[in-house]
């Protein structure tokens, strides 16, 4: 069992995560399923692959059930919980298509009914055939492309726009955060599409904007606003980190040791087109 734990962790990880969206979601989900798998007849693990997907899968299912109920409660909009980018390839080398690790996949992936969103993460993701997934889920092969395909639909992305999303680089982020910290709103707004939106999560925790912030004048400002809040609020004594999250490179917000924001952005042609903003200090604990 020991052996399988190493094998086996991080891919049977990053499943979780991206079904849940959660990094304590998915550890935990991890650790139950190697508990209950210590107690599984030897017979049934010779192919512990798909066994332990499955037995991850159904799990993150059942928890995917229970935390819609909860966030028809929470306060303004819910994002992941980020992910700190491992020190080793080893979470990289489980994944076909690493360019779906990204931050702004998993907010798309909310979009979905869990059926649909594991079948996504497991064909698209983790690049597993339609035979491994009908097995999976007890599921018709012919089934599980339809709901790929409706999940594709629901996303509202092709397989062309997967191919070719923008990484978002060091250099950009950089170049960025000087426009802010100058504070000229029109060298901000050059870096932002038109349709900008701006999504805050501060889980009633933090303060952050209850519904998205959308167009290239409002953001700008809000983006401004915000850094001068910060000033105001901190005293000057905060300051900003380049951070690898998610696979990208992202901008964590520090102040004398408590992680204030984490700040994720997605690009389009080159200019933003998204911003993702977590507050809620529940969320920062592992950035």
């Amino acid at each position: 069992m020991e052996e399988l734990y190493d094998q086996y962790r991080a891919l049977l990880f990053t499943l979780a995560y991206q079904l849940t969206g959660s990094v304590a979601d998915a550890e935990d989900a991890v650790q139950d399923v190697f508990v209950k798998a210590c107690d599984v007849h030897p017979e049934r693990l010779e192919e512990p692959k798909a066994y332990l997907c499955k037995m991850v899968t159904n799990h993150c299912l059942n928890l995917q059930k229970s935390a819609r109920k909860k966030r028809e409660m929470y306060v303004g909009p819910w994002l992941p919980e980020p992910l700190r980018s491992p020190e080793t390839d080893q979470l990289e080398t489980t994944v076909v298509r690493r360019d779906l690790l990204s931050y702004a996949m998993l907010v798309l992936l909310e979009r979905l009914t869990p059926t649909e969103r594991t079948v996504f993460v497991l064909r698209e993701a983790l690049g597993f055939d339609y035979p491994e997934i009908a097995d999976l889920l007890g599921k018709q092969e012919a089934n599980c492309r339809k709901l790929l395909s409706r999940a594709r639909s629901k996303m509202g992305i092709s397989e062309e726009e997967l191919i070719t999303a923008e990484a978002v680089e060091l250099e950009w982020v950089s170049r960025f955060l000087t426009s802010l910290e100058q504070g000229n709103v029109d060298h901000v707004m050059a870096l932002l599409t038109e349709d900008v939106m701006f999504i805050a999560d501060g889980g009633g925790k933090a303060s952050a904007f209850r519904h998205p912030v959308q167009s290239c004048e409002h953001v700008a400002q809000v983006l401004l606003d915000g850094l001068r809040s910060l000033r105001s609020h901190f005293q000057g004594d905060f300051h900003f980190e380049f951070a690898p999250l998610n696979g990208e490179t992202s901008i964590v917000i520090r102040s004398k040791g408590e992680t204030v924001a984490a700040l994720f952005m997605q690009l389009r042609h080159s200019k933003i087109a998204r911003i993702y903003a977590v507050r809620n200090p529940d969320k920062l604990v592992r950035v």
